[in-house]
């Protein structure tokens, strides 16, 4: 009763009252009162959703005051000394590697902007799965690089908290917390009850009571300890877990608790009965499913299916592991946090419960609390995960919590101690894997009996058990950690079981006969998994393995690797030979085997022996990594081809940069290591026999594979070839330093392409564990600081930097590296870029380019190979490996390829060649110790059992073999040929002949005899015989014959044979070469074949004198059969060739030079976008010939002739709609991007505001169709036309367009909005303007000078005015022109055409045709830089078609006529004063005064109102006579500027000069009669307020007024000019700036008075009045002044028309671009007041719009479709926030443009996934700049695609 009374009162009284009560302490009523309140309020059987209760909550825990202030209170005792701010998916933190201890240290941005970074390697990153701020944790990172907040040991300065402060919280929140609890446990059900949704519903309720707790531990240090003390009590949960014992609910609610646990297997039987109260567990027994993961000793009984029994009966093994019953302790919850985080796996990590259970991690007490129950909750959370259905986000927020407690190494050693968290992790991982285990079939596939992961399951497909190895990894990086595990025996055999079930997995199987029907993509998973499960470890662990007290670790695991190596072999029934055609690339046991050796040797000085088992498993060891070697041979043979593309794709796979250090790396090394210790005939003979090339070595000419189609022949023999090359001269593991492994790897990717800086650090295979703690986002290459500052080092020492080049063309190019020249002439290694290629053309793309630095340097002009290079010396214990290159098999193989060579036998290439020298000169240079001496020629005499005398090279080179059996087919050359002469007459020699012996049976001879060694004692030897798979495989071949072959020839003999017949000289090899210094020995490293053997003849004579002695007698016996006759008809021969080839060459060249000639032409007359000043433009300057018609060559029937009404021609034209113009500002510099709210931009000053704010102050006061001829629109809007120059018949436009219709295939453009490129250039178009038809003569006649006064022309215009416009006759260039007029008026929108009054109007028609040709000539003007000083036909002049443009113009308003009433030349040209008044008496809205009208505007009025064509010497005459209101509005202008004083004074000294002759001429005078005519007015200058004193600030000097007038007048000169250039061809002079005045004038036709004395030319002096100035001027005025409605500022604001506008600019941006996105990714949209996903920017205005967001979408049109729309007229430049790129929106196509902001080193970071510092490339922004002012994005950006509005 009383908690009902104390609901229904103030909740604010309550709460103090009760605080209060309870600080009383004497009787416990207060408590007792609380409790009753609290038992009402949260009600566990009201709604969840029930916001009441948390009001009560928080008034309680503020205990009366208000809660903000309560929150503020608690703050100020906030003694955390960590910032830990949790952050979700898609936070934006860094990442500082100088100051991180931890690879996984992030910060957020508040913290990394306090700290002090500047020179550390950090970068930017979006977080991935979430994560939390380590600033101020010194075990994660160093304390220098805290921020000032954290770095300050705050907790020192804090007072301690008062007790009632906390009092209410500490009673209140046990509550609040098992409120929430009630409602997790009541909310769940099984998800076979098909609830997923209801959990939805659940945690939806409950999301306003979790977010209440994540506040409060936002609160700081004083509030989370009281929480952790609630969260962490058992004693409290104790009392509330159950309920009272009369709560019916709180017991129902307790059994669902109870029965959610049971069915989560988290029960077990062996609980202790003497665990009290909560503890005990009723009826507890072990349950299926995740039973498993919980008690070791139970089985899972779904997975009992015969298939399964292997992985059942290690299941069994395991369970006897004493340490399970570690895992089964997680099962008791004791407190609040337990089941909190219970509940939070089983409804599968919801994001807020996350959140919180983080929040808290900055309590110490929390954090170690937290980690013990997450570890005992590991192997559930792994159930929980497998089973899910969201398996991705639950991985991310399960790693967004484990990497927060692993990565900190003291609590990881306390867990691995306490928790026996190593145990667990390996146990669940082996669960884990054991679920998706299947039968192998490698080998053996009926008796197999090894199982490996299924590639297809889910668990490895979707990469589910990523968070269990990423915690893994991250814990084996402590290196206390890592120690326990390898100190843990049984540990490390249950990881070796682990690693092997992914030995053999995904097992390719050849096709033979049908193309693989399914390709199945399997092999991204297994190659993922190898690299995360099973080599990522490895190199964890290594890492530990470095130094000589670790030598016992090492020893263990390659015991272990070796017993499980051995147990993988009996498994799979392995024997001796390889099951043909079956392939796997996953041999992880190999790799560790190998790494670990090679890490023993290199690091801590063991004796390589001690750790290598005898000799038969060597040559078990050996077989499969060598099996996967020789199939990559034949996959790039093509004989995988029916298995797919998925088998090439797993070869790439296997070298790729981040998968080649893990897996064909150690391959080579095992191999390497198996070489050195096996006999070297017995390995040589088994790597061709796995090649599938033994047949081919035979010196028969014809021989039979049974196995190798002929076209494989070769490239398999190559493949053997380069793999002994790669075996015997890499050094990785051999011996090299890691500084000279990581120079090797640059080298090798350097010369294979210039590279960027960031994919040279990808594409590099750092030997450090990538570590794949993805949740905790580490970049992909986690390098140490030291070790990207030796990347650093060594960049810089081999690479020269290429900075970005900007090409007018537009490619943006990007910072590159490339090869220093010594580095190609010294370091250039073929092999490593052969063993580093993925793609065989970069092979061949780093010798093109070694070829052409050789070129370039000219050290060798023909076709270089492959340079010989030095190799590091061999480490000792590897010592063995020189034995293969001294070996009789090998030499036996060499000299058969020799002699096959110089045979020209098929099948032989140069490559061939090129490895079979580089095996010799590899031998050479490593000889074994004995062979440095001179053997003695006797040895031979008693060496009758085989080819050779001994295993030396160097022996072997110069011995000679005579006679060679070999078996060949029937049909064989050999076989016809009689017996040699040699065997009949000599029978000691037909005996030698028959004692030679062919190479296969030699091989196959030495491999039995080895084999009996091996097996000698063994029980399989019977077995160990295998006739079945070698001579089976043999066999079935057509019957062969044995011939006898005579040789007679060495190895050296054939040397010099192959020099004479690749050198094509018949000169033979000069002994003197032998003798060169060493000094030639570059010279000699770089060459071609001729070059590579005299080097191998010169170390051999070098090395022994025997050799030597043969190469000279070779020489002596080859010199003297060399007269030129005997070979006469061969050398003819070559001459022919040569001579043929003379010929063609210069055929070649000649038609190049015409090619590249025409080109050029075409070049200049067409193509390139910003081509430099030339002259003259291509077809509109006809003058040459004098009496013809224009020609125009149509571009797609070829055919030239004149345009013609029935036939015309048209130039191919872009339209399209700009308001470029429009955002032109007074101010020279642009305006500054906005990076904080005091920063705007104001945009009311920009030319298209202006006029439209003229225009709209106009139609206040004046008619509306006189309005509209006073102005110019298209500032915004306005239509630009250009051309590239190419004409055609429009006829045949059309039928184009119809093909292209049809066709669909121009990308990114729309045939149905007429769009399409130019036939022959392929610029983009989308329109045809008619050239009009005419004579070339018609110009010069109308071209000429004229004597005619001013006043005759003056008349002679008014005539040609009031002539009536000719309605053109129908013909079908008037159709055309019809239609290209509608073109122009669809390329903009409505809104810029209509400004009249009524809609759709004639005026409104008129208004836009002359301004697009006003828009198109400011536009020239303004790609001219502005003025003309620069005179000449600029780029844009050289393809103009202005020329045809105000031809259709003017056609078009011919039919509009002005009524010669308001004809505006009169008032121009004569007094008339009647009729203006006349006009205001009528009630009419006045016409607009003569000062208040656009001069430029007027001036193309009437040249395309003319009749046309126009004469010059009327258009002379119209613009001197607008020159004077030009002139006047100057004065009138400054009349208004003036000040009261300085008015007065100008007015009387003009006055003076009135009555001197030429007064007209002088501005003095004139400008005293302007200021007496406005002072007639009062609505000029009424108030001499601060309007004026604004427009005045400075004294006005006669110079000043000067330029003042000269600035108002040019630009109505510059248009002028350019005008004139267009209609009459005139050239225009170039200047300089300040004389541009008078040259503009000039060239206009204006004469200046020659009284006047020299020296800056006088504005005034160039007038030419047609009636009396003073006259004309006074009527002018009396216009303005007679106006009775209009206010003073109204009119000053009409008469201070400035028309100077700076060039347009694009905003001017930030240097760093880490200012423009910290400012604007959290911006919300003014518009829809939300934080965009995807903000940008327009870098016109600054606007900032949501790409793609729907929530700006108005009427279909996203925002920014609708910005480029409103600001662009459809062009619109958006800068993306999030990526860092540019992307450009023209009309309905968009494309991504580049970016301006590169890194350090000249690169884009496209999506800011590198997140390094980037910067504002200034060129690039220029270039961007460039192409939107001069309209050419269309042209040089090529990948367009659609919008449909969605952007």
């Amino acid at each position: 009763m009383m908690a009902a009374s104390l609901l229904r009162r103030d909740k604010k009284a309550t709460a103090a009252q009760l605080k209060a009560d309870l600080n009383r302490t004497d009787d416990g009523s207060g408590a007792r009162m609380l409790q009753d309140l609290l038992d009402c309020v949260l009600n566990p059987e009201m709604q969840a959703g029930d916001t009441e209760a948390l009001e009560w909550c928080k008034c309680l825990l503020a205990g009366g005051d208000a809660f903000d202030e309560f929150c503020k209170t608690v703050r100020s005792y906030d003694n955390a000394t960590l910032c830990g701010l949790v952050w979700t998916a898609n936070f934006v933190a860094y990442r500082c590697r100088t100051c991180g201890i931890s690879p996984c240290m992030s910060l957020c941005a508040e913290c990394f902007n306090n700290g002090d970074h500047t020179g550390h390697d950090f970068n930017m990153f979006r977080s991935q799965a979430g994560g939390a701020c380590d600033c101020g944790d010194s075990n994660v990172m160093r304390e220098s690089g805290f921020c000032r907040r954290h770095r300050s040991k705050t907790g020192e300065n804090v007072p301690s908290i008062p007790r009632d402060l906390l009092l209410m919280s500490e009673m209140v929140l046990p509550r609040f917390i098992i409120h929430i609890v009630q409602h997790l446990r009541e909310g769940y059900t099984e998800p076979e009850a098909g609830a997923e949704r209801d959990l939805q519903k659940v945690l939806q309720q409950l999301e306003p009571h979790i977010s209440f707790l994540e506040e409060l531990t936002k609160m700081g240090g004083a509030m989370r300890t009281v929480l952790t003390k609630i969260l962490t009590n058992q004693q409290t949960f104790k009392d509330l877990s159950m309920g009272q014992e009369d709560n019916v609910y709180a017991k129902k609610n307790y059994d669902k608790y109870l029965a959610a646990l049971k069915s989560s297997g988290l029960v077990s039987a062996e609980e202790k009965a003497g665990a009290g109260g909560a503890d005990a567990l009723p009826g507890a027994h072990s349950l299926p499913g995740a039973a498993a993961e919980a008690s070791a000793g139970s089985v899972k009984e779904e997975d009992q299916d015969g298939g399964q029994n292997v992985g059942q009966r290690k299941r069994v093994k395991l369970s006897s592991s004493t340490k399970d019953k570690s895992i089964m302790d997680a099962l008791k919850h004791k407190c609040f946090l337990e089941e909190l985080l219970f509940w939070t796996i089983k409804y599968e990590f919801p994001q807020k419960m996350v959140t919180f259970l983080l929040n808290m991690l900055p309590d110490q007490d929390y954090k170690i609390a937290f980690t013990k129950t997450f570890v005992q909750h590991y192997a559930f959370i792994m159930e929980t995960l497998m089973r899910s259905h969201e398996s991705d986000t639950m991985s991310n927020r399960i790693v967004h919590i484990s990497v927060q407690l692993f990565s900190n190494e003291e609590l990881a050693r306390h867990m691995t101690e306490e928790c026996q968290l190593l145990d667990i992790m390996v146990t669940v991982l082996h669960y884990m894997m054991e679920s998706c285990l299947i039968k192998c079939e490698l080998q053996d596939e009926e008796n197999s009996r090894h199982v490996v992961v299924n590639c297809g399951e889910p668990l490895l497909k979707n990469n589910t058990y990523w968070p269990l190895v990423s915690d893994f990894i991250n814990i084996l990086s402590h290196q206390s950690v890592a120690k326990r595990f390898l100190e843990d025996h049984s540990l490390l055999i249950l990881w070796m079981s682990f690693v092997s079930f992914f030995q053999g997995m995904n097992l390719n199987k050849r096709e033979l006969n049908e193309h693989v029907e399914f390709e199945s993509q399997t092999y991204y998973a297994a190659f993922a998994a190898e690299l995360e499960a099973c080599a990522q470890p490895m190199w964890g662990l290594l890492t530990h393995c470095k130094v000589k007290e670790t030598q016992e670790y090492t020893k263990t695991v390659v015991r272990y690797c070796l017993e499980t190596l051995q147990m993988w072999f009996d498994a799979i029934g392995f024997v001796d030979e390889p099951a043909p055609n079956q392939l796997t690339f996953h041999l992880p046991l190999h790799r560790y085997y190998a790494m670990f050796l090679s890490k023993a040797v290199k690091c801590q000085g063991i004796d390589l022996d001690s750790l290598l088992p005898d000799q038969e498993m060597l040559m078990k060891i050996m077989v499969h990594p060598l099996q996967i070697q020789a199939s990559l041979s034949e996959i790039h043979s093509n004989m995988w081809v029916r298995n797919g593309l998925q088998i090439k794709g797993q070869a790439m796979t296997y070298v790729q940069s981040h998968f080649c250090n893990s897996m064909i790396d150690p391959d080579i090394f095992l191999l390497q290591v198996c070489a050195s210790r096996l006999d070297p005939d017995y390995f040589i003979s088994c790597v061709f026999e796995r090649f599938k090339v033994v047949d081919l070595l035979t010196m028969a000419s014809k021989h039979q594979n049974a196995v190798l189609e002929p076209e494989q022949e070769r490239p398999m023999l190559e493949g053997a070839l380069t793999f002994l090359v790669l075996l015997t001269s890499l050094r990785i593991h051999l011996g090299m330093a890691d500084d000279e492994i990581l120079r090797a790897e640059m080298v090798s990717q350097l010369c294979m392409n210039d590279r960027t800086h960031s994919s040279l650090l990808d594409l590099i295979s750092f030997t450090a564990p990538t570590l794949c703690l993805g949740g905790r986002d580490v970049d992909d290459v986690t390098m140490g600081w030291a070790l990207l500052c030796s990347f650093e080092a060594m960049l810089s020492a081999v690479a020269d930097f290429k900075a970005p080049v900007f090409e007018p063309g537009g490619s943006m190019q990007q910072g590159m590296y490339t090869p220093k020249a010594e580095v190609w002439e010294k370091e250039f290694d073929p092999i490593m870029v052969v063993l580093r290629t993925v793609y065989r053309r970069d092979v061949q793309s780093a010798m093109d380019r070694y070829a052409a630095f050789l070129k370039q340097t000219g050290m060798h002009s023909g076709n270089p190979w492959p340079p010989y290079k030095e190799r590091t010396p061999l480490h000792p214990c590897y010592r063995g490996l020189v034995k293969l290159l001294h070996c009789k098999t090998l030499h036996i193989v060499i000299f058969t390829l020799l002699y096959k060579i110089s045979m020209d036998h098929p099948n032989m290439s140069e490559h061939v060649l090129c490895m079979v020298l580089y095996l010799i000169e590899l031998g050479l240079d490593n000889l074994v110790q004995e062979d440095r001496e001179d053997e003695e020629p006797s040895i031979e005499e008693h060496c009758h059992d085989s080819w050779f005398p001994g295993t030396s090279l160097l022996s072997n080179l110069h011995h000679v073999i005579n006679f060679v059996r070999v078996r060949v087919p029937e049909n064989a050359p050999e076989v016809k040929k009689e017996p040699p002469p040699s065997t009949s007459s000599d029978p000691a020699a037909a005996g030698q002949n028959l004692r030679e012996a062919q190479v296969f049976s030699l091989v196959a001879e030495r491999r039995r005899k080895f084999q009996e060694i091996i097996n000698r004692s063994s029980r399989e030897a019977d077995q160990a015989v295998r006739p079945k798979a070698s001579s089976g495989r043999w066999a079935p071949t057509p019957p062969l014959v044995t011939e006898i072959l005579e040789v007679r020839e060495s190895m050296l003999s054939l040397l010099l044979k192959l020099h004479r017949k690749l050198s094509a000289l018949q000169d033979p090899f000069s002994p003197e070469r032998l003798d060169e210094p060493p000094a030639s020995a570059t010279r000699r490293t770089h060459g071609d074949g001729v070059t590579a053997i005299e080097r191998i003849l010169a170390k051999a004579a070098a090395h022994s004198r025997h050799s030597r002695r043969s190469i000279l007698e070779l020489c002596a016996r080859n010199a003297p059969p060399v007269p030129p006759r005997k070979h006469s008809p061969s050398d003819k021969k070559t001459m022919d060739k040569e001579e043929r080839r003379q010929k063609a060459r210069e055929r070649q060249q000649k038609l190049l030079a015409e090619f590249a000639s025409r080109q050029k032409s075409f070049m200049e007359t067409a193509m390139d976008v910003e081509s430099p000043d030339g002259d003259v433009a291509m077809d509109l300057d006809a003058l040459e010939q004098p009496e013809s018609e224009v020609l125009y060559d149509c571009v797609i029937c070829g055919q030239s002739g004149p345009s013609t009404d029935d036939r015309p021609t048209g130039l191919v034209v872009l339209l399209q709609a700009t308001s470029v113009l429009g955002h032109r500002c007074r101010n020279t510099e642009p305006k500054k991007l906005p990076t904080s709210d005091e920063e705007h931009i104001y945009p009311a000053d920009t030319c298209g505001a202006v006029h439209d704010v003229r225009l709209t102050l106009l139609q206040r006061f004046f008619k509306d169709s006189s309005c509209l001829q006073s102005v110019s629109i298209g500032w915004d809007g306005g239509v630009y036309v250009q051309t590239c120059g190419h004409t055609l018949h429009i006829d045949c436009h059309k039928s184009y367009m119809e093909s292209l219709r049809n066709d669909q295939v121009l990308q990114g453009s729309s045939v149905e909005k007429g769009e399409f490129t130019c036939p022959l250039c392929r610029q983009f178009a989308n329109s045809v303007l008619p050239c009009q038809p005419g004579q070339a003569t018609e110009r010069g006649v109308w071209h000429g000078h004229t004597n005619k006064g001013l006043t005759v022309l003056v008349k002679e215009v008014e005539e040609l005015q009031d002539q009536l416009g000719a309605f053109p006759t129908e013909s079908n260039l008037t159709k055309e022109m019809e239609s290209v007029i509608k073109d122009i008026k669809n390329t903009t929108q409505k809104k810029y055409m209509d400004y009249g009054k009524t809609p759709g109007s004639p005026d409104n028609d008129f208004l836009f045709m002359y301004s697009v040709a006003r828009t198109n000539l400011e536009l020239e003007l303004v790609h001219r830089g502005g003025d003309l000083c620069c005179g000449g036909a600029s780029a844009a002049a050289k393809r103009s078609c202005l020329n045809q443009l105000f031809h259709v113009l003017a056609v078009h308003m011919r039919l509009y006529s002005i009524d010669s009433a308001y004809n505006p030349w009169t008032r121009l040209t004569q007094i008339t004063c009647s009729r203006h008044a006349d006009s205001t008496c009528n009630g009419d809205s006045p016409e607009v005064p003569m000062l208040f009208r656009d001069v430029p505007s007027l001036l193309i009025i009437f040249v395309l109102t003319m009749p046309q064509p126009l004469r010059k010497e009327h258009f002379t005459c119209m613009v001197k006579v607008l020159y004077t209101l030009q002139f006047t509005q100057a004065l009138t202008a400054l009349c208004v500027r003036l000040g009261p004083d300085e008015r007065q004074a100008w007015s009387t000294s003009g006055a003076l000069k009135k009555g001197l002759a030429n007064a007209d001429r002088s501005w003095e005078a004139l400008l005293s009669h302007a200021i007496n005519e406005l002072s007639r007015g009062r609505n000029v200058y009424e108030d001499d307020g601060d309007h004026m004193s604004m427009l005045s600030s400075s004294v006005w000097s006669p110079q000043s007024i000067e330029y003042s007038l000269q600035q108002f007048c040019l630009p109505f000169l510059r248009l002028s000019c350019l005008l004139q250039h267009h209609l009459y061809g005139d050239n225009l002079a170039g200047c300089p700036k300040e004389d541009e005045f008078s040259v503009l004038a000039d060239c206009l036709g204006f004469s200046p008075l020659a009284l006047l004395p020299s020296g800056p030319s006088y504005s005034a002096s160039f007038l030419e009045w047609p009636v009396c100035a003073f006259d004309l001027m006074s009527q002018w005025c009396a216009e303005v002044t007679g106006l009775a409605g209009m206010q003073a500022d109204d009119s000053q604001t009409l008469l201070v028309q400035d028309p100077q506008w700076a060039a347009p600019h694009l905003l001017q941006l930030p240097e760093n671009y880490n200012t423009i996105f910290q400012y604007y990714h959290r911006k919300a949209c003014s518009y829809c007041k939300k934080v965009p996903k995807d903000p940008a920017l327009c870098l016109v205005c600054g606007t900032f719009v949501c790409l793609k967001g729907m929530c700006c979408k108005q009427q279909s049109f996203c925002e920014c479709v609708l910005h480029s729309q409103a600001c662009g007229a459809a062009t619109g430049i958006f800068l993306l926030i999030n990526a860092s790129v540019i992307i450009i929106i023209r009309g309905h196509r968009f494309c991504l443009w580049g970016s301006v902001y590169l890194d350090a080193h000249g690169e884009e970071d496209r999506d800011l996934r590198r997140g390094k510092p980037l910067f504002l490339c200034e060129e690039r922004y220029r270039v961007l700049r460039q192409q939107w002012v001069s309209h050419t994005f269309d042209h040089i950006n090529k990948r367009w695609g659609p919008h449909y509005n969605g952007l």
